[in-house]
């Protein structure tokens, strides 16, 4: 088949869609081709009882670029979510990130003084166990977490979750996981510090949408049933599959943690008053539970729309057949993507980029910043 297309697109979340729109703006024709049956990637999101649902888990979007949040406007006009997650330790609520609201419920302190004071006196403690042990810095999260923290926030809000999420005792994980941890002494419980922050209006499929707009679009269509056909369609090809599925796992396969939802529509209008809750103990199987409609409902908005959808995610260990989510980005891991990677590196017509062909975790608005300035 003579070649048709400038760019071939393989795979139709915001990496691909965000390459589609600047290519398609310098005049160059591309095919978008995704084996889903929808555009979007993780970003999709699902109307149920007129909430839009994030089909792949919870997505906001934050940046401190101007011009990142002034493109995604242009396409559509975000509203004024903040993300304020809230933690739920066998049936108490503690504000994220940690901050002043986290330290008066968690031991009654009222001014910045005392919450430094506490929270000195436990990283004295956990620093004199190790010096006791003959231990000059920490092997694992938990010592990591300990001497960031202290006991307290970190045996009610850190690790059951970080257990649940990595599938692995804190003591097995390395300490850079956590070597940065938000700590404020202020009453702020905005989870990020970035300038902008929001959802779309009308949910992520009208940004992929218009991010896509010119472009010729495929679902259903798996590129390594015909590889060479859709190789040979255009010019060039930006592959943002898994880079090790690209080639035939000829060094093995990456890994990666997962996630399960189980989604409930419930008969209520407001079930939990957040958009994100954790659950922080190790006896509750799931991570947090997701209420949806408070991404893009707000005041009287909420109890206008009579039913509400929840959805309970579980991190799991990835197989095949399910959504990779989470890099593995341990040594082993690493030195693996290190090979596959050398072998891109050395290809003439394919560029790889995504979460799954550069084996890393991407927020939207890297992505965004990195194709589009």
């Amino acid at each position: 088949m003579a070649k048709k297309y400038d760019y071939l697109i393989v795979g139709a979340g915001l990496y691909g869609s965000t390459f589609a729109y600047r290519e398609i703006h310098k005049g160059r024709r591309c095919m978008v081709i995704d084996k889903r049956l929808q555009t979007g990637g993780n970003l999709y999101c699902d109307n149920i009882e007129g909430i839009n649902v994030h089909q792949y888990g919870a997505h906001i979007f934050h940046t401190n670029h101007k011009g990142v949040w002034d493109f995604v406007n242009s396409i559509v006009p975000f509203n004024r979510y903040t993300n304020s997650p809230v933690a739920n330790y066998r049936g108490k609520l503690y504000n994220l990130p940690f901050n002043m609201n986290t330290f008066y419920q968690m031991w009654g302190v009222t001014t910045p003084a005392e919450a430094e004071a506490k929270l000195a006196e436990q990283r004295a403690e956990a620093l004199n166990r190790m010096r006791n042990l003959g231990i000059d810095e920490p092997r694992n999260l938990e010592e990591q977490a300990l001497l960031l923290i202290g006991k307290d926030i970190y045996e009610k809000l850190i690790k059951g979750y970080t257990e649940k999420q990595w599938g692995r005792k804190c003591t097995e994980l390395p300490a850079f996981i956590i070597r940065r941890l938000p700590v404020r002494l202020t009453f702020d419980n905005n989870y990020f510090n970035d300038s902008y922050q929001g959802i779309p209006i009308g949910g992520y499929n009208k940004l992929i949408d218009g991010l896509l707009d010119g472009a010729d679009v495929m679902v259903g269509v798996d590129f390594f049933q015909d590889k060479e056909h859709w190789l040979n369609l255009a010019d060039k090809v930006l592959f943002t599959g898994k880079i090790d599925e690209f080639y035939d796992y000829r060094f093995g396969k990456l890994n990666y943690r997962t996630v399960k939802f189980e989604t409930e529509i419930l008969d209520t209008a407001n079930y939990q008053g957040n958009a994100v809750i954790n659950y922080t103990e190790s006896d509750v199987p799931y991570t947090r539970i997701i209420e949806h409609k408070h991404f893009e409902m707000f005041g009287s908005a909420i109890n206008a729309c009579p039913k509400t959808v929840i959805s309970k995610e579980y991190s799991m260990e990835w197989k095949d057949g399910i959504e990779p989510y989470y890099p593995v980005n341990d040594d082993v891991n690493q030195a693996l993507y290190r090979q596959y990677a050398a072998l891109a590196a050395k290809e003439e017509k394919i560029e790889f980029g995504g979460r799954l062909a550069e084996y890393k975790y991407y927020d939207m608005a890297p992505i965004i910043h990195k194709i589009m300035f």
